[in-house]
């Protein structure tokens, strides 16, 4: 029997996106229904993606008027109904006047900063979620959940609707995306939370340092909890990646599994990409010289095409690295080669990579903001991609670089240990360059051991064409959240 499975994410591309966890809710479902899953995703109706409802498609789905309770208040939401693009996957926007209708989707796009009353909107996202499946008549077996935005959802299956008709027989998944984003906020949620002052007390499932944890309370309480790739699973369980959470998941060690994301090969390869102005594949490379002649022409770089070309694209944070390529920038720009930096964030490092692109014009351009097409262009036009993070649940960039053809140098952390092989390590498969210490030197040597290869043509070319080669499709990874599910079903029924 055809697993039945809805999907709660806080976003989803291409409605609404903040991070990767927009890209995995816009990908995996469709992955999921190819292996014949029955799968609907459902999200919160954002004033943002109000605007571009007709170029979505979006329309009502006839469920008006459906009531929520919050606290001494009652909230009635709606429903409104599209499809993934490029599928028959229904997702679903709930619409709330009261909580949803305004632009941003965590945090005010004028103040920079969380909304107020963040707490009650995910309270009533998830009580949402919970009337959606009944008006819609939808049973599932699964309920799949994302990050702190809906960790809260297992609690109620297991205490407030443990008998419902409708999910009385549904175990609940949860995909910790990044474990530095928990949901903490005051005790006073409890009541909006509506289970009650008993189940707040010292060291119990919902008190965090005085606090209540959303997250722990989803890995407390979910039937099985996953992270996106099996090294970032073992490290949160460590007081060093564990988030003040890691004796937490270490008491639950035994339904915590990590998968590794994958890469939608009809956005992310270079044969089809439609945001490139020269496609190329592993048969013919072409393409890709021409790619970097144009990153150098847009960034108003000389155009040196024997110069190896590093690219870095990220959140301008230290989580990122960021502050390593700031420290080695002075020694990396005596070197013969060019960087271009895509990029926002830290103040301090806009200012700074901005500052250095200004010094030295011939050598580093910076864009500050958020392109995705100029990401696109980078990932074709580099021979390097720069990713020393300083952790990283998964990843994706190094995952899309290997598809390009665009050498990937990482830390040995996360998704980045699980998919890029060092070359000087394993030479027969190889496909970047991996360090593992967290320091300006250790990134430093790991780019001057890239540049030694890449002066060998034959040598490095073998490098591009092994990376391009790797099979990260999300197919392979729906298949293991189907054996996820399976033992999902499994806990709970225990």
């Amino acid at each position: 029997m055809n697993k039945k499975i809805l999907f709660v994410s806080a976003e989803v591309y291409p409605f609404a996106k903040v991070g990767g966890l927009a890209d995995v809710a816009g990908a995996l479902p469709k992955a999921l229904a190819e292996l014949g899953a029955d799968v609907r995703v459902i999200t919160p109706f954002y004033g943002d993606i109000q605007e571009k409802a007709k170029n979505f498609g979006i329309k009502s789905a006839e469920i008006k008027g459906v009531p929520v309770v919050i606290g001494d208040d009652i909230e009635n939401f709606e429903l409104f109904s599209a499809k993934l693009p490029d599928s028959q996957v229904p997702i679903y926007f709930v619409k709330s006047e009261r909580y949803f209708d305004r632009k941003g989707i965590y945090f005010d796009p004028k103040t920079k900063k969380n909304f107020p009353d963040q707490a009650e909107r995910l309270v009533f996202f998830a009580k949402a979620v919970l009337e959606s499946a009944d008006s819609l008549k939808f049973k599932p077996d699964i309920l799949h959940l994302n990050d702190h935005h809906t960790s809260i959802l297992p609690v109620y299956l297991k205490i407030l609707h443990r008998h419902h008709p409708i999910w009385r027989k549904t175990a609940s998944v949860l995909t910790i995306h990044n474990l530095a984003y928990q949901g903490v906020f005051p005790a006073s949620v409890m009541e909006l939370l509506g289970l009650g002052e008993e189940f707040f007390y010292p060291e119990g499932p919902f008190e965090f340092y005085g606090n209540v944890n959303f997250l722990k309370i989803g890995i407390l309480f979910a039937d099985v909890v996953n992270t996106v790739s099996p090294t970032y699973a073992q490290e949160i369980q460590t007081p060093e990646y564990g988030n003040k959470l890691d004796g937490v998941l270490r008491s639950v060690s035994q339904k915590v599994f990590g998968i590794i994301n994958g890469v939608d090969y009809s956005v992310w390869d270079p044969a089809v990409d439609k945001d490139i102005e020269y496609n190329y594949s592993a048969d013919d490379l072409s393409g890709k010289r021409m790619m970097k002649s144009s990153v150098l022409r847009q960034f108003k770089l000389p155009e040196e095409l024997d110069v190896p070309l590093l690219g870095m694209i990220g959140r301008m944070a230290e989580q990122k690295g960021f502050d390593l390529v700031a420290e080695i920038l002075p020694e990396l720009i005596k070197h013969d080669l060019k960087l271009v930096v895509l990029g926002s964030g830290d103040p301090k490092y806009e200012k700074m990579f901005k500052s250095a692109a200004e010094k030295y014009p011939k050598k580093l351009s910076v864009f500050t903001g958020f392109n995705g097409p100029l990401a696109h262009k980078i990932e074709a036009g580099a021979d390097m991609f720069v990713m020393p993070s300083r952790f990283e649940p998964c990843g994706l960039n190094q995952m899309y670089s290997l598809r390009y053809g665009t050498v990937p140098l990482v830390r040995r952390t996360g998704g980045l240990a699980d998919t890029v092989i060092d070359v000087d390590e394993k030479p027969n498969v190889g496909t970047g360059f991996v360090f593992s210490e967290y320091s300006p030197q250790a990134l430093l040597n790991a780019i001057n051991r890239a540049l030694m290869h890449f002066s060998e043509t034959k040598r490095w070319r073998k490098i591009i064409l092994r990376g391009m080669k790797q099979d990260f499709s999300w197919e392979a990874s729906a298949r293991k959240y189907l054996e996820l599910y399976k033992k999902a079903i499994e806990f709970k029924g225990r």
